[in-house]
């Protein structure tokens, strides 16, 4: 089970884990995207929709974003040692060391009529994850975050897809194993931009440079 659904965040509240029912369920990722090349202040979209093959009610299908990787216990610096869509930097001392590569700034909530949670469902108790509640057979929850990239160069983002958020439910593909995977990205700094003066000096600027 994904580090981040065995992680709980601050705060009171019940138990978003009460009376979950044991078992597999199996899903199909019927979309997985994520675009491989960005660039900064882009304003992209991370999409996974998940499909219910099981036969019956996933109890609360949940979604945790991961740096590199989901798998618990994870390599120091990845998993859940960061924020969703942040690196974990390896530099002593920093009082965050967790540092952003994409602003989310449109969280999935819900509302996309999957048959899946409702508006403002996604936000759980938990560390990096997002649930939209029972997912009926047969139907299909899409998970929607929207995000600006804030950090040039190469980053690996994990995935992992649950039924439940206490490792009870879990996701599983036809084939057995978990419904998880990961996306390479390359975020590329905007391309200069070069122009002639009035005086006659070529001039190169950032792109996001106003002149």
């Amino acid at each position: 089970m994904c580090a981040a659904l065995l992680l709980t965040a601050c705060g009171g509240g019940r138990r978003q884990d009460a009376q979950e029912p044991s078992g597999r369920f199996t899903v199909q990722i019927t979309t997985a995207s994520f675009p491989a090349v960005q660039r900064l202040s882009e304003r992209t979209h991370l999409v996974l929709a998940v499909h219910n093959l099981s036969g019956k009610t996933l109890p609360d299908v949940a979604v945790s974003v991961c740096n590199v990787t989901c798998a618990f216990p994870a390599p120091a610096g990845q998993g859940t040692s960061a924020a969703a869509f942040s690196e974990h930097l390896q530099m002593a001392g920093l009082a965050r060391p967790s540092r952003p590569v994409w602003v989310l700034d449109n969280p999935p909530d819900g509302s996309s009529g999957s048959g899946a949670g409702s508006p403002g469902g996604a936000v759980t108790a938990y560390s990096n994850t997002w649930a939209l509640g029972p997912l009926p057979a047969g139907r299909t929850a899409t998970f929607d975050f929207g995000v600006t990239a804030v950090k040039p160069g190469h980053h690996v983002v994990a995935w992992e897809v649950a039924a439940g958020l206490n490792g009870k439910a879990k996701a599983v593909l036809p084939d057995g194993s978990l419904a998880h995977g990961t996306f390479a990205v390359t975020i590329h700094t905007p391309p200069a931009r070069t122009y002639v003066n009035n005086n006659g000096q070529v001039i190169t600027t950032s792109s996001n440079t106003p002149h």
